[in-house]
């Protein structure tokens, strides 16, 4: 991918139906310093304030895909992980378990915000993507985000295996899954 370059996408149920109607843009990454992950946590509440500031609110199972879809983005325009949390293929899809546990106290009631003690700053990159990723995703409810994670092929089911709990879903597959996706 180039930097600068453009990626539009669109989903309704599935990733397989791209209509092209929002934009991811892959800004220039000029190489200043190591790029430090950051916590889900941080990124999680990124995307509750932006939910928050349109008036709308986010479930817990909205919050956990939409981390996950923007740390696939990350890896896929930036070649950098976003968070540092490991992802892992749970029965039901993937799952971040540290931002899991700090959520599952809301179950389906909207997440006001979630105790961070890091103090971490999101670059200006990182912003812009989650904004992007916001916009794209953000709409979406919670199953429908969560049939978009599980489909055939993606990196939840190349690594899940019935029965087994806790297997990390690699960042290499996930960085593959959605550099295929921005083409």
């Amino acid at each position: 991918m180039v930097a600068g370059a453009q990626v539009s996408f669109c989903y309704s149920v599935s990733e397989d139906i791209i209509c092209r109607c929002y934009g991811i843009v892959a800004e220039k990454d000029f190489g200043c310093g190591e790029q430090l992950m950051k916590s889900s946590v941080t990124v999680a509440n990124e995307f509750i304030g932006l939910a928050q500031d349109a008036g709308k609110s986010l479930t817990n199972m909205q919050v956990l895909k939409l981390v996950y879809i923007c740390h696939g983005w990350m890896l896929a325009l930036h070649h950098r992980p976003l968070i540092d949390d490991d992802i892992e293929a749970w029965q039901y899809g993937p799952v971040i378990p540290s931002l899991y546990n700090k959520l599952r106290k809301f179950r389906s009631k909207p997440v006001k915000e979630v105790d961070d003690l890091s103090g971490e700053a999101l670059d200006e990159t990182e912003k812009n993507l989650i904004k992007q990723v916001y916009k794209a995703y953000g709409h979406l409810s919670g199953p429908m985000l969560s049939r978009i994670t599980h489909k055939s092929g993606s990196p939840w089911d190349l690594t899940y295996e019935p029965g087994s709990f806790g297997d990390v879903i690699s960042d290499d597959l996930i960085q593959d899954h959605y550099s295929r996706l921005a083409g």
